[in-house]
């Protein structure tokens, strides 16, 4: 391979890897705010507010991401709707996975001790004040360990976006296969990278762990 060459393909993975990792953040940020609300959400003890959410959580839970791509981005235009292929890929990767991602706030939520509720109920707080001061706090450090494997799973379905015309990095990596002619040195790469962005997530979930973990421990003493 000519160093120009070698030069050339750096620079169209590194691009690629960006529009991936870009996608990564993106929907990942959309899917933390769904699953918050939607977690909350199937709480209530308010039907009318608990009832249509779990509808529409389960009912993406139960279709493919795949096939929500294709329904926001191509069915969408024809009843006057156009969003950019990027937003399509943040919005249904991003929903999709935080619908999986409210069951881990709900049950991390309940997981609370009852204890802890009584206790801030004796002093006199509000709802409001209680699941912001004391049961989030408590609850938010369980969520860490199953959200950081949603967000990995996250990354790991992101190459779907090439059915909305997004150039991501496995996308790169099947043109180079076919331009190479070699699918080992393709695939070798994207598994470095793939690898390189999942150690990054994870890194970042444990960091996060511990920092929850001493604040929370902070909060109680």
């Amino acid at each position: 391979m000519e160093p120009q060459s070698a030069i050339d393909i750096v620079g169209k993975f590194a691009q690629a890897t960006f529009v991936t990792v870009q996608i990564t953040l993106g929907a990942g940020l959309v899917a933390w705010l769904a699953a918050f609300a939607a977690g909350l959400c199937k709480l209530s003890e308010f039907r009318l507010v608990n009832w249509p959410v779990t509808a529409i959580v389960e009912a993406v839970r139960g279709t493919s991401c795949y096939v929500q791509l294709f329904w926001l981005y191509f069915v969408l235009p024809f009843i006057g709707v156009e969003i950019s292929a990027m937003t399509v890929a943040i919005l249904a990767i991003g929903l999709n996975v935080g619908c999986y991602g409210s069951e881990v706030v709900r049950s991390s939520i309940l997981a609370v001790p009852r204890g802890l509720r009584e206790a801030a109920r004796a002093l006199n707080m509000s709802h409001t004040q209680t699941m912001v001061n004391v049961v989030l706090p408590d609850a938010f450090p369980r969520m860490l360990p199953p959200m950081c494997n949603l967000m990995v799973d996250l990354l790991k379905i992101t190459p779907l976006v090439s059915l909305v015309t997004i150039a991501d990095l496995t996308f790169l990596g099947q043109i180079y296969r076919q331009e190479a002619g070699s699918p080992l040195q393709a695939f070798g790469i994207l598994l470095v990278i793939y690898f390189l962005l999942s150690s990054l997530i994870i890194h970042g979930f444990r960091r996060a762990e511990i920092w929850a973990s001493k604040g929370f421990e902070g909060t109680r003493g």
